[in-house]
């Protein structure tokens, strides 16, 4: 794998805040999903066809990596999004592109309900939708798997036994050593913050408050939220759908090629 930049943190506003930037031009901001972190995007950071004409910026969401745990153990996105307004007035970016991977898509949609001129648009990849609207049986189930497994393997065996699975299935080895690297990195309460939000939040009722550019991609291969549940969610927003082949949940890993493509085409759609 190529280098990562730095990793920066600082006080934003009373959140303190971990991220890593490379590039210069429009302001792409990059939202991890539950399993990862900033490192994540290190194929995105490394494409210079990217960095040359977008600043990239991708952060630790609160509990993650550098950046403190929000104050409330049970937070909802928009909590996370309150963070994410304050990472980006501290950067001074004016409507940057918000590029939310799994359940970053969920934190940029509340984000983009809460701050709808604080963006220029808006990427959901491969969605995590949120269960705020399945049974209470359905809500505890999610989140009382991944607290069964964050608790009993801890990080170091919860990334050995998942890795994997965000990934198609012919992937490149480094990729999977780099996913479960990131996996055993986690901070387990913040693992556990964010799995309560996947379990009582939902993305729909952020996105009935936004009404800029919005694009829904989603890996052909993707098992962990499929491209029909992607699909159907675009069609739902009136979206473009964009699907990435050869790519597994992890699309930015498995096709960066096509991935970052996807970034410069929008941003040249809507910045142009």
């Amino acid at each position: 794998m190529s280098r990562l930049p730095e990793r920066q943190q600082e006080e934003c506003s009373g959140f303190w805040l971990g991220w890593r930037e490379a590039g210069q031009g429009r302001a792409v901001v990059l939202l991890h999903g539950i399993s990862s972190g900033s490192a994540s995007w290190v194929k995105q950071f490394s494409d210079s066809a990217l960095t040359n004409g977008h600043r990239l910026i991708a952060w630790d969401a609160p509990g993650y990596g550098g950046s403190a745990a929000l104050p409330q153990a049970e937070p909802k996105a928009a909590a996370y999004a309150n963070a994410l307004a304050a990472l980006i007035a501290e950067l001074e970016l004016e409507q940057p592109l918000i590029v939310g991977h799994s359940l970053g898509a969920l934190i940029g949609s509340a984000y983009a309900a809460a701050y709808p001129t604080g963006l220029s648009g808006l990427v959901l990849a491969d969605p995590a939708q949120g269960y705020a609207s399945a049974p209470a049986e359905k809500r505890q189930q999610v989140y009382g798997q991944r607290k069964q497994m964050i608790e009993t393997l801890g990080p170091q065996g919860y990334g050995e036994q998942r890795a994997a699975a965000l990934l198609r299935d012919s992937a490149d080895p480094q990729d999977i050593a780099w996913v479960r690297s990131g996996m055993q990195q986690l901070n387990p309460a913040g693992f556990l913050s964010a799995a309560w939000m996947l379990a009582n939040d939902d993305i729909s009722q952020y996105l009935r408050h936004y009404r800029g550019p919005l694009q829904v991609w989603c890996g052909r291969e993707d098992r962990i939220t499929p491209a029909q549940g992607a699909q159907a969610l675009a069609q739902q927003q009136d979206a473009q759908f964009r699907l990435i082949g050869d790519a597994g949940h992890a699309s930015y890993l498995d096709a960066p090629a096509q991935f970052n493509r996807y970034v410069q085409d929008f941003t040249g759609v809507i910045q142009p």
